[in-house]
């Protein structure tokens, strides 16, 4: 089910529950525009040929109980964040993101991750948040380090990407450990 949940991260980002089909066509141009930079980090950019594929992703939401947002930059399409793999039961979730390389380096992904860290602690009662990144991917690293989280462990050859097998970095964060302030 796709959520109605907007949250306002700072004056200049917003994320907005994404619209069916609206969105699908900001979703396709930048991973279009992007391609041979996103693909490096998200094999699932090879699969995306056409707007109908970015189309049956959001349409695929509807059956989800993820919470994806759109990251709007100052009104425009930066990206794509959101709390995946909900664990009510265990009060975990994970947080998953991808960035337009024009935004990277503005802070836009950390304030944004920080706002579903609160969104999850505080409002979906989570105690613990995940988050996975390719150990080579050093920009990528640096967020969940910023916010705070502890490094849990590289699950070994964990994801196939375009350049072969990839370690993957855990990171986790536990409510009492959270003090906003990162």
């Amino acid at each position: 089910m796709i959520h109605s949940v907007t949250l306002s991260v700072s004056g200049d980002i917003q994320l907005v529950p994404p619209r069916i089909p609206q969105d699908a066509s900001s979703i396709f141009e930048a991973l279009h525009t992007h391609r041979e930079s996103l693909r490096v980090w998200l094999p699932f950019v090879d699969f995306t040929h056409s707007l109908q594929d970015s189309e049956n992703y959001l349409y695929s939401l509807k059956d989800s109980d993820e919470m994806v947002f759109i990251i709007h930059y100052r009104n425009r399409f930066a990206g794509l964040a959101g709390l995946k793999n909900p664990d009510r039961e265990n009060k975990k979730v994970e947080i998953g993101y991808w960035l337009v390389p024009t935004c990277e380096g503005k802070g836009i992904m950390t304030r944004s991750c920080r706002r579903l860290i609160e969104y999850a602690f505080d409002k979906m009662d989570m105690n613990r948040i995940l988050i996975q990144v390719y150990v080579e991917n050093r920009k990528s690293r640096r967020i969940p380090e910023r916010l705070g989280f502890q490094e849990e462990g590289i699950e070994r050859e964990g994801e196939l990407l375009v350049s072969g097998f990839s370690d993957v970095v855990k990171y986790g964060l536990l409510k009492r450990e959270y003090n906003g302030n990162n």
